[in-house]
């Protein structure tokens, strides 16, 4: 584990940066605050920081309150050397925002001892960190295909309206059904639906743009949002995603599944609505189920993928 020590006294910061390394630590060695300050600002900073009080240029309290002036999830835990052993002295060095104060001459015993305090809060701080990107990540994306569910997928949708009435663009989305999906599951049986769930997301994940976006809308039924899209553009899109699936061949463990899919488009602007979208996507979606399945049909109604100026 990296360490940082700033410490401006040659004698004391060698004979330190020797101890942490015989106790298994990899020291990164600063002689003033401005020079600590600088390390702290990059990416891959240590976390665990020891500081000297008095230093050059910046002092070590003060190293303090600019680390706890950064927005961060995961701060650095600081611990405070000095020769000051009076209580004002504590309240000052703790309330400019170290988590811990060692007075010099400090025995080598409770400076270990209040490392390792400071690693095992550190390490409990990101497990914890870990376990909320995992609940956040399980809230908004889909157990089985690892793509956004569909309330994740529908609130990217009211973001990127927003963001086409800010920008005056253009976008679209698409409704896609997985045609006679019962008859796959009753046929092979449902874990091997489950792998044509999973075959049909990873398709359409190759063949949409980096800034475009799929969700499970529920059932076999997923959500494309193709942004900044045209006309014309859109078209090409949606036929290339229903041909590349027509050609799957899925591999299960009950026998390989051929797949189609039937996909409802509408094109939308800023001034359009999620609901309106939803409801001309969905109707294009029953017209190419309609007309035979495995097709592309494009939403009718023309208001919705136009606004007050006209784009679309």
């Amino acid at each position: 584990m990296k360490i940082l020590l700033a410490e401006d006294d040659f004698t004391t910061r060698s004979m330190l940066a020797a101890i942490l390394k015989k106790w298994g630590y990899d020291p990164v060695v600063c002689e003033d605050g401005h020079a600590a300050w600088n390390v702290l600002q990059k990416p891959e900073a240590p976390r665990l920081v020891l500081l000297d009080w008095n230093m050059p240029g910046l002092e070590g309290p003060e190293v303090c309150r600019r680390l706890r002036k950064k927005e961060t999830a995961n701060p650095s835990y600081v611990i405070l050397l000095t020769g000051r052993g009076e209580k004002n002295d504590i309240v000052q060095g703790l309330e400019a925002g170290a988590n811990d104060y060692i007075s010099k001459p400090y025995d080598n015993a409770e400076l270990l001892a209040r490392i390792r305090v400071g690693q095992r809060m550190l390490e409990l701080q990101s497990s914890l960190l870990a376990t909320q990107a995992a609940l956040a990540h399980q809230a908004t994306h889909d157990a089985l295909t690892g793509i956004f569910n569909r309330r994740a997928i529908l609130d990217q949708l009211a973001r990127e309206l927003a963001r086409a009435l800010r920008q005056s663009v253009r976008l679209s989305v698409a409704m896609c059904d997985i045609d006679h999906f019962k008859e796959i599951n009753d046929r092979f049986g449902h874990q091997a639906g489950d792998e044509v769930l999973v075959a049909l997301t990873r398709c359409l994940q190759a063949n949409l743009r980096e800034y475009d976006y799929v969700g499970r809308y529920g059932g076999e039924e997923f959500l494309v949002i193709a942004t900044g899209s045209t006309a014309q553009g859109d078209d090409g899109l949606y036929e290339r995603l229903r041909q590349q699936v027509a050609a799957l061949e899925v591999k299960t463990m009950t026998g390989n599944v051929a797949i189609t899919v039937s996909i409802g488009t509408a094109p939308g602007t800023g001034k359009s609505t999620v609901d309106a979208l939803l409801a001309a996507a969905d109707a294009a979606l029953y017209q190419a189920k309609a007309a035979g399945r495995n097709r592309v049909a494009r939403s009718q109604d023309e208001k919705i993928g136009k606004d007050e100026s006209g784009i679309g």
